[in-house]
């Protein structure tokens, strides 16, 4: 009988829907991109030039096109027309800081999550005198495949790295070749490029700059010959298939970093290029302290090296010259907990000083310092937090930055004059990001709110809309062509008294009357936000509420955009409030007269899946099931950088490290569990999955496990993503329907 009844209102609602013209949304539909937003990628302002940007097309040109009027001016690159072009077709491009030369990339090769190998070309721009481009095509060297290139500020130079040694080009002298480094050696030493937990904690893949004068080299040197090694299996496999590993899988062993265990030791030398001298500064760091940028000024003779003590807490910038090695204090920056990565590229150098962002008052402000170290003036103030800076134009004395002020929740971009006033350059409700010409004329807006797709505008310094380059008309119109569930924010207090942010999908057909599973999806990290007024496209999680879920997110303790109290009171005990919170999440939405308070389900990937474990073992059983992919299960078997910053090592918070840990809970695991992971993954690694999947077993709980061979963190390739939001789906339905 209720078999018969749910078969009549499947048809009752299938009816409906082909009485309004509605579609239903498909699982393939999410898989192959129906819904994808139409943007504008790779958007390259001209170097000096302030009125025009470039864009790479698909049939391998780069086109010119005016800020002003967004039309194209004149394609400067194309593969077809352009003279010796070996090539038919490139992966990216840059320009020279005289804008005089493209660096064309070809042939990429990923290594890590930002690091990469190309075999790069060089285009000149220059014209002759008839004003046409002398359009000879040049390999960059014929050594083999460079990696993280870099102009010298006059153009006439690229220095580059190649198997951990730099090398330098000089373009005047007929593309002649020299090496500046000679020690560098696979998993010990590594000049001008950072190891693997630089890249991937500190956010950059190059350490090596030039000097104003174009006179100097500088870069970083890690040694990271005692740091120790990890190795993961790789097997043949396919798509892609490795024939060579069919009988015999093979390895992957690099240098990876684990809390509590040995750094790479860090040193920053220059290189004076006419008389090819080298030279070690003398900064004045412990041994197992961080150098994570270093930016030469607009002083040739400043060379700016950042610092952050291994704990994390304590920021320094030296000013060092490049040739007597001498190092200078100008900034110290402090705090009780740690301090955000997210600082070190909003510090930009200026010929009358530098910017500066620090929590020091509880939010995220921006600051104006002399090339002294003397604060000038504090830029922003107030309760909001200042969410990126965009650049400083020195003519009209004005900053610009992204803040949600007004919101947490939303985003915008504002600009502050010389006298401190203050203007909102995007009065639209939402989220607002912006990229700037080169002498900040113009901006290039991206808009979206929670449902309206990205809408891409051109506004000239003071917000007037010049022209709108991508309005995604076409989406929306498809968009409604669809039976769509539509999401909304919500707010509740915990009985702790903690006000938390949320959003929440009802399915498209709902009736107040039904009873509903529920699905929660959340990542929870330090400093992230999920809950946002920004559109984020029909997704699974979209298809999960088509097909009779409630889905819902919460930012709960910890996350981002609430001030250092709310970010920063997990510290010390990662996991464990962001637990309480998921919890509570699930026992306000069990409490929604529409839910059905036993059947609700949780997932999430990276330290989303670490969470799902956590607040399914926080031990209140009121998940029924939960989905883990690619979770750290103990803080012990993740890197330095991460885990220290908001634990420091395991050897200084033994009992924050056994409250944070997964391991140390698998006895209170409560629901049916199924967890994924890949066996490449050189982030997570695998070997979290396998020591909690054992902790699992001997302490008697079941679980189910999807495990994919030779996939990296992001678990993709082939058929891969589809299989496993296959498996996400299916075992959702049968655990919560």
């Amino acid at each position: 009988m209720k078999r018969f009844t749910l078969i009549m209102l499947c048809a009752l609602c299938t009816l409906a829907l082909a009485a309004q013209g509605k579609k239903e949304i498909q699982f393939s539909d999410v898989m192959q991109g129906t819904f994808s937003a139409r943007g504008i990628s790779g958007m390259t302002p001209i170097p000096g030039d302030g009125e025009h940007f470039t864009q790479m097309t698909r049939d391998g040109q780069v086109v010119k096109y005016s800020y002003k009027t967004g039309e194209q001016v004149e394609v400067l690159f194309d593969v077809k027309t352009a003279r010796d072009c070996p090539f038919e077709r490139f992966d990216s491009y840059e320009f020279s800081p005289d804008g005089n030369y493209l660096l064309i990339a070809t042939e990429s090769q990923s290594i890590y999550r930002r690091s990469f190998t190309a075999v790069y070309y060089l285009y000149s721009l220059r014209r002759n005198t008839a004003g046409q481009i002398r359009n000879a095509v040049q390999r960059l060297s014929d050594g083999g495949p460079q990696q993280s290139p870099v102009f010298s500020p006059d153009g006439t130079m690229v220095a580059f790295v190649r198997d951990n040694n730099i090398f330098l080009v000089k373009l005047l002298y007929n593309n002649s070749e020299s090496q500046v480094t000679t020690d560098g050696k696979r998993n010990e030493i590594i000049n001008g490029i950072p190891d693997w937990v630089y890249e991937e904690e500190f956010s950059f893949n190059r350490a090596l700059e030039f000097s104003s004068d174009s006179q100097m080299l500088a870069y970083i040197k890690f040694d990271e010959s005692g740091v120790k090694q990890y190795e993961f299996p790789l097997f043949a496999g396919l798509a892609p298939h490795n024939a060579d590993l069919e009988k015999y899988p093979g390895s992957y062993v690099y240098k990876y970093p684990k809390t509590g265990e040995a750094n790479s030791k860090v040193s920053v030398h220059t290189f004076d290029i006419q008389s090819r001298v080298t030279r070690k500064m003398e900064v004045p760091i412990n041994e197992d302290s961080y150098i994570p940028r270093i930016r030469f000024t607009k002083n040739a003779d400043q060379l700016a090296i950042m610092t952050l003590n291994r704990q994390q807490n304590q920021f320094d910038l030296y000013m060092c010259n490049p040739r007597s090695t001498n190092c200078r204090l100008i900034l110290r920056d402090e705090t009780d907990t740690y301090i955000k990565e997210d600082i070190l590229d909003n510090i930009q150098f200026f010929t009358d000083g530098f910017t500066f962002m620090s929590e020091r008052n509880g939010h995220n402000h921006l600051y104006w310092y002399n090339l002294n170290g003397e604060l000038q003036k504090q830029i922003t103030d107030g309760n909001y937090e200042i969410t990126n800076f965009l650049g400083y134009a020195p003519t009209e004395g004005a900053f610009y930055f992204q803040s949600n002020e007004g919101s947490p929740l939303r985003k915008a971009i504002y600009k502050v004059d010389k006298k401190g006033k203050k203007t909102c350059l995007t009065p639209r409700e939402g989220t607002n990001s912006a990229q700037f010409s080169s002498d900040m004329k113009y901006f290039v807006n991206r808009y979206s709110n929670l449902s309206t797709p990205t809408i891409i505008t051109v506004h000239d310094n003071n917000g007037k809309e010049l022209r709108t380059l991508v309005d995604n008309k076409e989406l929306v119109q498809r968009l409604a062509e669809y039976n769509l569930p539509t999401k909304e924010f919500f707010t509740f207090t915990t009985q702790r008294g903690d006000e938390l942010n949320g959003w929440i999908m009802r399915p498209a057909n709902f009736n107040p009357s039904q009873k509903y599973p529920v699905l929660m999806t959340q990542y929870s990290g330090p400093g992230s936000q999920e809950v946002l007024d920004s559109f984020g496209g029909v997704d699974w999680e979209t298809f999960m509420a088509a097909q009779g879920f409630v889905v819902a997110c919460v930012d709960g303790r910890g996350t981002g955009g609430r001030g250092t109290d709310f970010e920063k009171c997990t510290y010390m005990q990662l996991g464990v409030k962001e637990a309480q919170d998921q919890v509570a999440a699930a026992q306000y939405l069990g409490s929604l007269p529409y839910v059905d308070s036993s059947k609700i389900g949780i997932w999430g990937w990276s330290f989303g899946g670490y969470m799902t474990l956590m607040a399914m073992s926080e031990g209140t059983p009121v998940f029924k099931a939960g989905v883990a992919v690619a979770p750290v299960t103990d803080w012990n078997y993740y890197d330095t950088v991460y885990g220290e910053r908001f634990m420091r090592t395991p050897q200084q918070n033994f009992d924050g490290y056994k409250a944070s840990s997964c391991m140390e809970r698998a006895d209170k695991l409560s629901g049916r569990l199924l967890i994924v992971h890949g066996m490449a993954d050189d982030n997570v690694h695998f070997q979290n999955t396998a020591e909690y999947a054992e902790k699992l077993v001997q302490v008697g709980k079941q679980f189910e496990m999807q495990v994919y061979t030779n996939r990296n963190h992001s678990i993709f390739g082939g058929n891969t993503r589809n299989h496993l939001y296959t498996r996400l789906t299916e075992f959702f339905n049968r655990e919560l329907k």
